[in-house]
């Protein structure tokens, strides 16, 4: 298999496993579908308010383990390269999955699960601004939001190679734009706080 072709089905194989949205399956058991309830967002922080702790663990775990999983059969398909192809297709997988009309989540935890196998060091930077941010302000949002900006800022600093540099950029990026409609609610002042219900919209 050449370079080209291997690259292509670790994406192929990560964007499939990403597509396993673990907030949408979790929600079925308990007979709703999240994404018709709270912020209408298909993760783990929607998951906590709608359906409970229980449910929100078990979204935290299969997004994690379906980041991990897709770098595992990348890395060994295509080495690096192949690690990052598969990873960034199981965020876009997770964003907009396949089996679930391509409505999904904000691809958070995913992100930082493939970030941890990449580098767990800069994950753990990244994880460390979102627990301040979060501790400080109680949004889950704005800490998501600042995880994103500061990892591709580590990444340059720290010297690494240009495909994990554009590899960061890009990521922030999709993490800021999917967070629009949060940043639009920080900005009014009606985004909910964790531990709060889900305001009006």
């Amino acid at each position: 298999m050449n370079t080209v072709v291997s690259i292509a089905v670790s994406a192929v194989i990560g964007y499939l496993l990403g597509s396993i949205n673990s907030s949408l399956i979790i929600g079925r058991f308990y007979g709703v579908d999240v994404r018709n309830h709270g912020s209408g967002n298909a993760g783990v922080t929607n998951t906590l308010r709608t359906l409970g702790k229980t449910a929100a663990l078990l979204v935290l775990t299969g997004d994690i383990l379906k980041g991990i999983l897709s770098c595992l059969i990348g890395h060994y398909i295509a080495g690096e390269i192949g690690t990052i192809a598969a990873g960034a297709f199981a965020i876009i997988g997770h964003n907009w999955p396949l089996y679930f009309g391509f409505k999904g989540g904000k691809g958070v935890l995913t992100s930082f699960a493939v970030i941890a196998y990449i580098d767990w060091k800069m994950a753990l930077i990244a994880l460390g601004a979102f627990i301040i941010i979060v501790s400080i302000t109680r949004y889950v949002s704005l800490g998501s939001i600042a995880g994103a900006v500061i990892l591709p800022v580590v990444t340059i600093l720290s010297v690494r190679g240009i495909e994990f540099i554009v590899f960061t950029i890009v990521l922030g990026l999709l993490v800021i734009i999917k967070h629009r409609s949060n940043i639009e609610r920080l900005i009014k002042g009606t985004e909910t706080k964790l531990g709060e219900k889900t305001k009006n919209r």
